[in-house]
């Protein structure tokens, strides 16, 4: 799949109203994929990795890494080999970086292998401010000096380890303090830091590489820094993110799916959220069953009261499936309270459901009242980010008549041939322009 031009824009025309049946599984977890991604900069051996998400995110970060000297090939569909023998840390490509968030985790890598590296500011979803102070304030403990010129110039004489704490739990600041620590000479300990299931999936691809992380899956990890670290062959793991959508997509659309390779130990939270919904899902084995016919009745608090779903750091209900879990609730019976908590701009979408006949009240910023279940019409949508454009999908697929969704592209950062996987099961999407 080659990088899309900057200008090039895809809509997606939707014919609603059409159930699917059938089995799909999920992408390599995307935001494991781009840290592993990076992270393969540390060590002057071959990496393999496999099950990587062909989407445009990766690409352009892939495309980064061959910038600075990295040897990299597609070996197979979701198959990459990087070989960062020889790299040089020159000035990253401002439009590559301005159109994904994860060129910051370049930051961490290309410090600890080449002792300094310059970054224009990230580009990403447009959900709200993303601080990159946490960043700054790792680095600076493990021995980073950081300026600001127009582009973040990182350097570093030598990195060495320290008792960080991290002002908040962000998952990209504890990759890049990760990163930075497991080449630091001496014991890193990484306190209130994120333990995301791609944060998990990033130590062990470290381990794989030679280093030394426990406390793998809590907040706080220690590093034994200054070890050698090698070539591995690393398998990222499934995207819990969609199979959230996937729950949510079956359910808007009455469906029967069977979700393959679910990595079902990830879920309980995003089964917790859906359950409240009155979307009761079924484990066998390594596979998520999501039944037709759901009750879809909102469970309400003890005493009749109006429910929440509130989204916080790992492991409660994640924040990139509050959007699906929003459309998901128009077409629930009862009233729920949504909290979005982390990002100030990421419920402003919820106008798009409203014009296609959806019940919210946007209360601020941060907290939307849904009643449901209300019948959805089609319309035209803009995809403003990855969780809305799927979350506006999902509501096209399950509204009547037929949608045109804007802006696309947006969709296809995080999810791979969505539309292709998604006809496959009997979904009526078609793509302009037509995939090549």
């Amino acid at each position: 799949m080659a990088e899309p031009r900057a200008a090039e824009r895809i809509e997606y025309i939707v014919e609603g109203g059409h159930r699917l049946s059938g089995s799909i599984e999920p992408s390599g977890n995307k935001n494991a994929a781009l840290p592993i991604i990076a992270a393969a900069l540390l060590t002057d051996q071959p990496v393999e990795l496999h099950n990587v998400p062909r989407i445009r995110d990766v690409e352009a970060l892939v495309r980064l890494l061959a910038s600075l000297g990295a040897e990299t090939e597609w070996t197979g569909h979701n198959a990459l080999r990087i070989h960062a023998r020889h790299i040089q840390p020159a000035t990253l490509d401002p439009d590559l970086c301005s159109r994904i968030r994860a060129s910051i985790l370049l930051a961490g890598p290309v410090l600890a292998r080449c002792g300094e590296i310059t970054l224009p500011p990230p580009g990403g979803d447009v959900i709200g401010r993303r601080r990159l102070d946490s960043h700054f304030l790792a680095l600076r403990q493990l021995g980073a000096e950081i300026t600001l010129d127009g582009d973040y110039v990182f350097k570093a004489k030598a990195l060495t380890g320290a008792d960080v704490f991290l002002d908040e739990p962000s998952v990209t600041a504890t990759e890049n303090a990760l990163c930075a620590a497991v080449a630091a000479s001496g014991t890193t300990i990484l306190r209130n830091c994120a333990s995301e299931p791609h944060v998990q999936d990033l130590a062990h691809f470290l381990n794989a590489m030679g280093a030394r992380i426990e406390g793998i899956g809590t907040n706080c990890m220690t590093i034994e820094g200054g070890r050698p670290l090698g070539s591995a062959t690393h398998r990222i793991g499934p995207d819990h993110i969609e199979v959230g959508s996937l729950i949510g997509l079956a359910a808007v659309t009455d469906s029967d799916l069977r979700i393959t390779n679910a990595g079902v130990e990830h879920l309980r939270s995003t089964l917790m959220g859906f359950e409240r919904l009155g979307i009761h899902c079924r484990i066998e084995g390594d596979d998520l069953i999501v039944p037709s016919g759901q009750s879809k009745k909102i469970e309400p608090d003890f005493g009749g009261h109006v429910p929440k779903i509130e989204d916080q750091p790992w492991p409660a209900f994640p924040a990139d499936t509050m959007s699906i879990a929003i459309v998901t609730a128009t077409q629930c019976e009862g009233m729920v309270l949504m909290f979005e908590k982390m990002f100030e701009s990421r419920m402003f979408f919820v106008d798009k459901l409203i014009a296609m006949g959806a019940r919210i009240v946007l209360c601020d910023p941060h907290r939307a009242v849904i009643s449901g279940p209300a019948p959805l019409k089609a319309a035209r949508l803009e995809s403003p980010d990855i969780r809305a454009g799927m979350a506006m999908l999902i509501a096209a697929m399950g509204a009547d008549g037929t949608s045109i969704i804007n802006n696309a592209q947006q969709i296809e950062r995080g999810y791979e041939r969505i539309d292709e996987r998604l006809n496959a099961l009997g979904a009526k999407i078609r793509r302009i322009p037509p995939r090549a």
